[in-house]
């Protein structure tokens, strides 16, 4: 799911780590926006708001918004940053690092989250958008741009492309490379909805603990790769 890289990823793999990182992104939306009503999955919405403020001469909330998207940035920053790092000392831990660094931080805001919400809630969402920017960047460099996880706007607009393509593409190959595109589109898609769902139904008896669910799920990933990349080896050691 996570150790696969470039071309040696199928659509398999994709669909597994976009699953796991799309649910948790979902999770992370709804959790941030119910907690301090700002999206922390992505920057669009705040660029916009940091024009207009800072038209309206709201230096200081314009300064707020710019942050937000500064964060995003610094996140996808030092998650490749390290990835770059890592792949010159050992291409089998690259991902590791970074994923557990992002567990790390949503644990943590999960744990103190109520302190952030009375004291600087703005603390809360800049750290949430610098998970979700080193969620972003990692799987983005993993995937070779084929997988993004933390907004659905690309997505949107690549499937309604897709779409319509299906009425014009009659070759089997084109076809299936597009249905293939198309699955893996819907699977983001379905499982962003679907960890914004569980959070919105756990979010008022657990309230931000349910970002330890999100960080418990990175986790899991990473022990599920390790125990299945070990398995491999072990299987090949007694064909051997």
């Amino acid at each position: 799911m996570f150790r696969h890289q470039g071309k040696t990823r199928t659509l398999k793999h994709n669909l597994r780590i976009a699953s796991l990182l799309s649910f948790v992104a979902g999770i992370v939306n709804v959790a941030g926006f119910l907690a301090v009503q700002r999206l922390t999955t992505n920057v669009t919405g705040h660029f916009a708001f940091f024009v207009d403020e800072i038209f309206k001469l709201n230096f200081w909330q314009g300064w707020i918004y710019f942050l937000y998207i500064f964060f995003f940035f610094l996140g996808s920053f030092v998650s490749n940053l390290m990835v770059e790092y890592i792949s010159t000392k050992s291409d089998r831990y690259i991902y590791i690092i970074p994923i557990l660094l992002e567990s790390l931080i949503l644990l943590l805001l999960a744990l103190f989250g109520p302190f952030f919400i009375s004291k600087n809630p703005n603390m809360l969402a800049f750290s949430l958008l610098f998970a979700m920017g080193m969620q972003n960047s990692l799987v983005t460099t993993i995937s070779n741009a084929t997988v993004r996880t933390t907004h659905l706007t690309g997505l949107f607009t690549d499937l309604g492309i897709e779409l319509s393509q299906l009425f014009f593409y009659k070759q089997e190959a084109q076809r299936e490379k597009l249905f293939s595109s198309i699955k893996l589109r819907l699977t983001i898609i379905t499982f962003f909805f679907l960890g914004g769902l569980l959070c919105g139904i756990f979010y008022t008896s657990l309230r931000l603990y349910v970002l330890a669910i999100a960080a418990a799920l990175l986790i899991a990933g990473i022990i599920y790769d390790h125990l299945k990349l070990k398995l491999l080896i072990q299987q090949r050691n007694l064909t051997v």
